[in-house]
């Protein structure tokens, strides 16, 4: 039997909830409590307005009912018309009463509602930051970009009408039980009519919220893939005139997404303007039936008054609890995205600080090391094996798909084997001491990540602006032999590199690589085709750079070109699964010649 829509949001609250920090959970009792106090402030305005039409319309019977003794005798009253003024002052006390506690409670809710949002778009970023390499190799960013930037926001929005929805039913509650204390029959009457035109509306339009909520959620990642790729790839797309192909992708994701949330705006408000109109006619009827009782219009309007009251607030309340159903309906996709990237579980080192590094004195090992990303994909290496003593220097190559930056990915500790064994020392590489080892190695990459920020910003990149120890930028500069360039511009090490590092060379952006690797003070430096890229005149001056650091490095570098690594104390030539030669650069010359 399929999970009924009730039973769904109710299982995606919960884990809503679970989710909730205790500070925001203490926040939502405190919220509970100020709803309790609005639905009785509503039912103290809606009490106090049948005195005050009974007095305006007579006087004389209400100053000789016995309930109203004690409220005259309080105040000195020694006739009829005397009671209009303190009726009135406290009609209007018991109406500024209930609006002020309701403006307290939507203050309440607005805070709560978008902290929460704020906690869970940072808490989702937090947790994939801390996802292992693999999972982020099977992902796609804008997934991410879109749960973090885009559909946080259904959480503020089902967080907001999941307290509306709370705040109506409580008031909603409170309010009939004072109706039926008016007039049980018309009361009845009334929650019937109104309350079974909501749940024939609720059941029409479960299947084309649900509709709306898959296609929300859908089409706002494709809009941000769209962005990604239009962006990512202007260079391209102006060559070669595409603008008009890439405005299409971005329409075609973005037209569904706004459609469907116009088609759930207007399901969630349409009813409010039809059950006004059956509110007012059930008034006028109501109002026909009652004068023609024997009690007379005296008597009548006190009531009639009351309920209209009742009704006036009363259909608010359904509308909002309404609406409130309806919203989360049309969240629920979005929201069950959010909750997913809310349960990516966070490693044991993600709330340490400080991670004290493994001990590395002797070699990197891999033994009888295989790998494949999943159990129906090929073999990359297989049973592997090599030993690379401290401070060597290590050069790969081979042809594309050998396997190269896979076996450095395995020795950073980004992938683990899927048999055989990295050791450091003789000390196996787990996921649990993976984080340890990883604080010796540095990463120079083909394509080195810039920040939109200063020179001296990007070297001691993911350092905290007032931790960043300015003469060991310099130093770090000096080493990657990039110092002299740096400080000959006005702003030296100041000066912004714009966005992906734009204003400067390739070269200058690989040296800055090399100083943001060296910043860090490493053990190993592992070189992942860092010069490819590069024109041979700017590749042999980063060479230099690599050839000039220090002899207590560990450096392993991958490349393309053999003549690239001429310096390297060994050279794997890596072929199919596994090494294919080793040996030095005249050896690996001899044996391809």
């Amino acid at each position: 039997m399929p999970v009924q829509a009730p039973q769904i949001v109710t299982k995606l609250l919960s884990r809503l909830w679970q989710h909730l920090s205790q500070r925001r959970r203490r926040h939502f009792a405190f919220l509970l409590v100020l709803m309790i106090l609005a639905s009785l402030s509503e039912v103290l305005s809606i009490g106090a307005v049948m005195p005050f039409i009974a007095v305006i319309t007579a006087p004389g019977r209400v100053f000789e009912h016995a309930a109203a003794q004690p409220f005259i005798g309080f105040l000195g009253l020694t006739s009829a018309d005397q009671l209009l003024l303190p009726l009135a002052i406290a009609f209007g006390l018991a109406a500024l009463i209930a609006g002020a506690v309701r403006l307290l409670v939507l203050w309440a809710s607005t805070r709560l509602a978008f902290a929460t949002g704020a906690e869970f778009s940072i808490d989702i970023y937090r947790r994939t930051l801390y996802q292992t390499y693999a999972v982020h190799l099977t992902r796609n960013s804008s997934e991410i970009i879109a749960g973090i930037s885009v559909k946080t926001n259904s959480v503020i929005h089902v967080t907001m009408m999941s307290l509306n929805f709370v705040s109506a039913s409580i008031i909603l509650t409170v309010l009939l039980i004072a109706m039926l204390a008016v007039d049980p029959v018309i009361a009845l009457a009334a929650i019937g009519g109104f309350g079974s035109i909501y749940g024939v509306i609720v059941w029409i339009t479960r299947h084309r919220l649900l509709s709306n909520s898959q296609r929300i959620a859908h089409e706002s990642t494709q809009v941000v893939k769209s962005l990604q790729e239009g962006l990512g790839g202007i260079r391209d797309i102006l060559i070669n005139g595409s603008q008009s192909v890439y405005c299409e992708i971005y329409r075609s994701a973005e037209f569904p997404s706004r459609r469907a949330q116009g088609s759930s705006a207007f399901i969630g408000a349409s009813p409010r303007y039809a059950m006004e109109a059956l509110g007012m006619i059930l008034i006028a009827g109501l109002a026909y039936v009652l004068a023609q009782q024997s009690d007379g219009v005296a008597r009548v309007i006190p009531v009639l008054g009351a309920l209209a009251l009742g009704a006036m607030r009363i259909l608010p309340v359904l509308q909002l609890a309404y609406g409130a159903w309806s919203a989360i309906q049309g969240e629920r996709a979005a929201l069950r995205d959010i909750l997913d990237l809310l349960d990516q579980p966070l490693p044991e080192h993600a709330g340490r600080s400080v991670i004290s590094p493994l001990p590395f004195r002797q070699h990197i090992s891999l033994a009888q090391v295989s790998f494949r990303y999943s159990a129906d994909t090929p073999w990359i290496l297989h049973n592997f094996n090599l030993t690379i003593p401290k401070g060597s220097r290590i050069g790969f190559i081979g042809v594309t798909g050998s396997g190269k930056s896979t076996l450095l990915d395995i020795i950073m500790g980004l992938l683990l084997p899927t048999s055989g064994i990295l050791a450091i020392d003789g000390q196996a590489i787990t996921p649990g001491n993976n984080r340890a080892w990883q604080t010796h190695i540095a990463h120079v990459p083909q394509a080195i990540f810039l920040a939109d920020t200063t020179i001296e910003e990007n070297i001691a990149f993911g350092q905290p602006i007032s931790e960043i120890d300015h003469e060991r930028v310099r130093s770090a500069a000096r080493q990657a032999q990039i110092a002299d360039i740096i400080e000959t511009w006005p702003e030296q090490y100041q000066t912004f590199v714009g966005e992906r590092g734009i204003r400067l060379s390739g070269g200058q952006r690989q040296r800055i690589g090399i100083a943001r690797a060296l910043y860090r003070n490493p053990s190993v430096i592992i070189f992942d085709e860092a010069t490819s890229a590069l024109d041979s005149e700017t590749e042999q001056a980063v060479m230099q750079a690599i050839e000039g650091l220090s002899h207590n490095l560990t450096i392993l570098i991958v490349a393309h070109r053999i003549s690239t690594l001429k310096n390297c104390t060994l050279i794997v030539e890596l072929g199919d699964k596994g090494i294919l030669r080793t040996g030095t650069y005249q050896d690996i010359v001899s044996a391809a010649a």
